[in-house]
């Protein structure tokens, strides 16, 4: 007997379907497995399920590819799946607005309200078909299997197939689409850039955030070398951007912690601190590390700061490949307390904006607000490293965004809360920068259409701010 006056579950009831674990009755955990089998249906999931997470669950795409993501669309994937995963997942975000665009072209009803989540199988299959090598067939018969197998969407699977066939006979049309760059970024972000930089430059920051990053090196020593060894080139900068897309455990020189990869733009804050050796320098939201390698390989005693305990494990990790030492500290950057240092670099949390060539997600996840929120916290940040520098010291502040709320601005209204402080304006000839980097106010500002090459592999830079500021003695 029970005391429950409830009916008893279904499990009791004759014909009841048992659920296992994963909520999936017998029958239909067999179909899933052997759908598993198919060649590229795995991929094609863990894509789509990607995009959910990201655009609709605000994840980082980088974060969906960790070994500790939570909740992971890759288990059972083998290198070649997860390779492919992260293709389609990228190039779906790269160019989501134009694919969003098409898909609303030729769903001109909309999707059907009751299988709202046909949009992540189709974009994943729409950007192979108009930006991937893959054969159409291929892209629309999985897309189609993966449908069927989400019970609230299998009965829309006729529709998907009709729709995803349409946009491969449209594929023309579709692509002039792309070209106008009119779709390439959601309206807000474009509106500011328009407003801050301009028609002209807005669109080439657009352009060039549709392209596949470069992958550029910081290394130790001897950059034309390394340029020479690695199939790469020296950029006016001094890092060292290749040419080649081979992996980068691979590479030469890599075991041996001779370099470490870190975009040019990115390289270019822990420069203007000149640290010098001995010197007590503090790196704030240090993780993953690669300004925090910059200042010790300077010969500093570093204390690199993070609130993540997790993305300082991977800090450790590189310093320890590198064969560079620092002091590692977990702790808010806002209330961090200790003796006053000689140099305080500040990279602070941004939309990142600047970084969408690379980070593509982030066009999508970040919102208007987000901007005001972040410019906050920076604040709280810079006035928090005033304290904690010494008379005569210097702080260098920086973030990857494209907003002047977040840089320009940010440092005008940190030099007026502190009369104490002044701006040290950065010398580009004496300090190895190109002259256009640097704007009138003596401060680092670069925009993604830097650097140009013909070869577009070779082209541009991440958009980084940054001002270095020194306390009166």
């Amino acid at each position: 007997m029970t005391n429950d006056s409830k009916p008893l579950s279904n499990r009791s009831k004759p014909g009841a379907r048992m659920k296992n674990r994963q909520g999936f009755v017998p029958a239909e955990a067999a179909r899933l497995a052997e759908a598993m089998k198919v060649p590229g249906l795995p991929a094609r999931l863990a894509a789509a399920h990607i995009l959910a997470d990201v655009v609709q669950g605000g994840h980082r795409l980088d974060e969906c590819f960790s070994p500790f993501a939570v909740p992971t669309r890759l288990t059972g994937l083998d290198a070649r799946d997860i390779a492919l995963t992260r293709s389609i997942t990228t190039v779906a975000l790269r160019r989501l607005g134009v694919i969003r665009r098409a898909l609303a072209v030729l769903l001109d009803k909309g999707l059907p309200r009751q299988a709202v989540r046909l949009e992540w199988p189709l974009i994943a299959a729409a950007a192979q078909i108009l930006f991937l090598d893959a054969a159409d067939h291929a892209a629309v018969d999985l897309a189609v299997r993966a449908v069927r197998l989400e019970p609230k969407s299998a009965g829309f699977a006729g529709l998907v197939n009709a729709v995803l066939r349409n946009l491969a006979r449209q594929r023309e049309e579709f692509l002039a689409l792309a070209e106008s760059g009119e779709f390439d970024a959601p309206p807000w972000l474009a509106q500011r850039w328009r407003k801050t930089y301009g028609d002209v430059a807005a669109k080439e920051i657009i352009a060039m955030q549709m392209l596949e990053p470069p992958l550029d090196l910081t290394v130790k020593s001897d950059p034309a070398d390394w340029a020479r060894r690695l199939d790469g080139v020296v950029l006016p900068t001094g890092s060292v951007r290749l040419s080649s897309r081979l992996p980068i455990a691979e590479l030469d020189g890599y075991a041996e912690g001779e370099w470490w990869v870190q975009d040019a733009g990115a390289a270019l804050p822990a420069r203007l601190l000149r640290a010098r050796p001995d010197e007590r320098i503090l790196d704030m939201c240090a993780a993953p590390g690669g300004k925090t390698a910059q200042l010790a390989l300077a010969g500093a005693n570093v204390t690199a700061l993070d609130r993540s305990a997790e993305r300082l494990k991977l800090l450790a990790a590189n310093l320890s490949r590198l064969q560079l030492r620092a002091d590692i500290a977990v702790a808010d950057a806002t209330s961090f307390s200790a003796p006053p240092f000689d140099a305080i670099l500040i990279d602070a949390p941004c939309s990142a904006t600047g970084t969408i060539r690379r980070h593509p997600d982030v066009a999508w996840t970040k919102k208007p607000g987000d901007v005001e929120t972040l410019a906050l916290l920076q604040t709280k940040m810079l006035d928090r490293a005033a304290t904690l520098t010494r008379p005569d010291g210097r702080i260098v502040y920086c973030t990857c965004s494209l907003e002047p709320e977040e840089g320009e601005a940010q440092i005008a209204a940190f030099l007026r809360r502190n009369p104490d402080f002044r701006r040290d304006a950065i010398d580009p000839a004496g300090e190895g920068i190109p002259e256009n980097f640097v704007n009138t106010d003596g401060d680092l500002r670069t925009t993604p259409q830097m650097l140009p090459n013909p070869d577009p592999r070779l082209a541009g830079v991440d958009g980084f701010f940054a001002a270095r500021v020194a306390r009166r003695g």
